[in-house]
Order: C-alpha cells, then structure tokens, then sequence
C-alpha cells in the first residue's frame, strides 16, 4: 500500500512509499513500515523515533519536528494512527452496524444482553470488551476494553470477513480520550451511568465526563439513562437523536411495576402507552437498568419486542458479574467485577435485600489507581455489609498493607466487624470457612480475571478455584 492510500496529507516526495506495516510500537518496526509517534502516559513515542528508523521504518508521522529526513509532522498522531490503521484494513467497520457502550458500570453486562438479543433475532455478532472479544463464538483474548487502534481494526476486519452483521463493543473513555475510535460510524451508543473511577488517569470528573460525552459525537443515536445523575450534563449539546431510558421518571422508555428477586427481576416497560413484561435471570436493581438499555438499544436499531423479551428471559448472567458460585452448602458466594464506589454499593444493596443471616463483602483496591476512592469504598462496605473483609486486589507496584490502610479510614466509627487479611487467597478461604447458613459473601472487585497483578509478577488467581479449595478442605476437616 502506498503512504498516499494510508495517509493523504504525505507531501509528494513521500507519498509513492511503499508501505509494508504501520504500528506505533517501535519494537514491532519492521522495514518498510511506517511508525507513528504517540505520546503514551508513560512513554513518549517520540524517543523512540531513532529507534524505529534503524528497524527499517521508512516514514516516521509525528507531531514535532525530530530532525529525520523522511518525517511527516501532523497535528494529532493519535487521530493520524487511528485513521490509518483504518484505511490499512479497508475501514471494516463501515462494513458492520456498531452499537457502543459507555459508563462507569454496565458495559459488559449491556455488550453481552445485546449480543444475546441480536442473536436471537438471527444477526450474526461480533463483541469487544472487557472479559473477552469475540466473533459469533469464536472466543479471542483481551487485554484492554477497547483495543488499540490497531488491533481494533484487525478485530473490525475479521468480523466483516466473518460475515458478522453487527458488533457491539464497550467503549472506554481511555479509548475515547486516546481518540481510538475517532473515526468509527456508531449507529447506536449507550450511556449506563458515571461515578468515581479513573481519576488517576483523567484528574477529574469533569474530564472524565467529557471523556465519555465524545462517543455521542460519532453516533446517529443516543440511548441515555436519565435516572443517572450526569445524565442532563452527557446529553446538553449533542446534534444526534436522544432516546432516555429510566426507572419511574417521565423518559422515551421506562421501567414500572419492578419486582426484585435474589436470582431475577421483572418489570414492565413503558414506552409511547404500552406496556411490555421483561423478565431476567439475574438479580438487582442495576440487572434493571442493563436490560432496560440493551432492550431499547436493540428497538432502536429494528428489533422486535417479542425477539428482545424471548433473548433476555434466556439470559443467565455474565461471568463475574453477580456471578452466583455452587457451593453445595448452605450459604451463597457472589463474584463480582465491582471495583468503584458505585458498583459496590450497588451489588451490596442487591444481595442487602435478599433473606438472609448475614451479608458478608470481601474486597480490596487496586494500586496505581485512584486513591481517593479508598476510603469510600470502605465506608461503603461498613453500610451496606454486616461483615467485612478487605484483602488485595491488583496491588501493582504499591504496599497492599498501605492501600488497605486508606480502605480502613473510611470504616472508622462504625460498629461492623472489620477484618483484614492481605492474601486474598486466604481471605477468600477464610470468608468460605467462617460462613454461618444463610449468609450471602460477596467477593468484589476481580470478577472475571483469573489472574492478580502483584509488584514484581503476575498470579494465576480464579476465585471459583479458590472457592473449591476451600470447600474441599471444609470437608477434610
């Protein structure tokens, strides 16, 4: 392909490249490439341009001048690399109908209702996201919940080759800040809810927000649950067509007459006069919310009501999240991905209403990331549970002993029992083991990984496994 093809702003002595690759990682430079220069959070591609050049890179996009003969300067090399990892692959997703998914908590559980959905309706789909990616059910690792450029369009391309009709991704706002997915034609985007996460990363709320409200640029329509508090602020300004979702407020669709089970909800959506009974096989108030927004995203985009109430009543959950364990005991245990404020308390209040002798929360929070959602969600815990542990989560390159710490002062001055054990092997061992009949444990925080990310290595870490292991020492004592 020649650098023209991938880059129409190339000046006439560079456009006749040849170009045989494009990537922004200088280790992966090979001759004849084309590298671009992408100022990262830890690295600046730039430093590496030199790099690059002795690999074989025969054009080098950047935003600075670096001095090299065959350089190219532009304004944003991010938007520049996405572009051209588009044009590489053909722009393949303008051979598919996305539908995007964004909020703080949600994402995964919507991207996997809708798969189901369209599913059933006969569409051949495509899923990226946080647990897995996926092409029909053929099943491909993921590393982060929207990919790189790069490996995004690669991903676009293979479902288009693939005859997928539709692929429904989250969208991050990392991915949406780094301006991934800047040039993707959404058909439908949907936003969940927003509370604290991420402000190692974006500084503020009012970034974070921003960071967001960008996927509502690149949609025809805007699927927004009002109940949310940032809901007013996501939705000011957008040129797209807005439909509202919410539970009780006057909104496009609504959900009335709820009935809140420990393993299912049911309710009655509202649109236009008309009353439509949906039933789901998972628990909670935010099960509400998440079927509610597939439902309406999947009307929006021409699926029948029928298709859409058969797909969610055969929906049975998605792997951590209120992921219920056997335990063939007389108490329940919960892995759940709720890892901020808000999926905490939400997941506690769920199981919170359930009959019960005690609601017991094991979590931790993970370092390098926000501190100062520590002691909330410490405080959290203590409100909502009537026994905590806190434990690791992906400590990453700080003291656990110190994250927990931060934890705990948001648990001073309440009367719930508050225990600390910093392996979390061994907390989960000692939640199985000390459980009385009739509890419900929720172990929060790690929900699908299998894995824990410690300072010097990472850890083969599944809780289910954990979980038996502890069920089969129970019955050896």
């Amino acid at each position: 392909m020649y650098l023209f093809e991938l880059l129409p702003c190339a000046d006439e002595r560079l456009s006749k490249l040849e170009i045989l690759g494009v990537t922004c990682n200088s280790k992966k430079v090979e001759k004849d490439f084309a590298f671009v220069c992408i100022e990262g959070t830890g690295a600046d591609g730039h430093n590496f341009a030199g790099d690059a050049v002795k690999s074989g890179a025969s054009v080098i996009i950047a935003q600075r001048d670096l001095g090299l003969e065959n350089q190219i300067i532009v304004e944003n090399t991010r938007k520049t690399y996405a572009d051209m990892c588009a044009e590489w692959f053909g722009r393949p997703a303008n051979k598919l109908r996305l539908i995007g998914v964004t909020g703080t908590n949600g994402k995964t559980s919507v991207t996997y209702m809708l798969k189901t959905i369209l599913e059933t309706a006969g569409y051949k789909v495509g899923l990226i996201g946080t647990i897995q990616n996926l092409i029909g059910e053929t099943v491909i690792s993921s590393h982060n919940t929207t990919p790189e450029a790069y490996e995004l369009n690669s991903l676009f391309s293979r479902m288009a080759e693939e005859k997928c009709d539709y692929c429904v991704m989250e969208v991050s706002s990392h991915a949406l800040d780094q301006l991934r997915v800047s040039n993707l034609p959404f058909e439908v985007a949907i936003f969940t809810n927003l509370t604290q996460d991420h402000l190692d990363y974006h500084k503020t709320m009012e970034n974070y927000l921003e960071a967001k409200k960008r996927l509502f640029s690149m949609c025809k329509r805007a699927v927004i649950n009002i109940d949310d508090d940032y809901s007013n602020q996501m939705m000011l300004g957008l040129d797209c067509e807005i439909v509202t979702c919410s539970c009780g407020n006057n909104a496009t669709y609504s959900a009335r007459s709820v009935k809140y089970k420990p393993d299912s909800v049911e309710y009655e959506l509202l649109s236009g006069g008309k009353l439509e009974h949906i039933k789901v096989m998972t628990g909670g108030e935010f099960t509400v919310y998440n079927s509610m927004l597939s439902a309406v995203a999947a009307l929006e985009a021409g699926i029948d009501i029928e298709t859409v109430k058969k797909a969610l009543s055969q929906m049975h959950g998605v792997k951590g999240r209120a992921e219920s364990v056997p335990t063939g005991k007389d108490f329940t245990v919960i892995i759940d991905y709720a890892h901020t404020p808000d999926g905490l308390k939400n997941i506690l209040h769920t199981f919170s209403r359930c009959e019960k002798n005690r609601l017991v929360a094991l979590f931790g929070c993970g370092g390098d990331r926000d501190r100062t959602k520590r002691p909330i969600m410490g405080n959290i815990a203590v409100r909502n549970a009537d026994y905590v542990i806190v434990t690791s989560d992906n400590p990453r390159s700080e003291n656990p002993e110190k994250i927990i710490e931060d934890i705990l002062e948001g648990t001073k001055g309440y009367n719930t029992p508050v225990k600390v054990i910093v392996n979390r092997i061994e907390a989960i061992k000692f939640a199985i083991k000390t459980a009385l009949p009739g509890d419900i444990i929720v172990l929060a925080g790690k929900g699908h990984e299998t894995y824990q990310i410690l300072l010097d290595k990472t850890i083969h870490l599944d809780e289910r496994e954990v979980i038996n292991e502890a069920l089969k020492e129970i019955g050896g004592e």
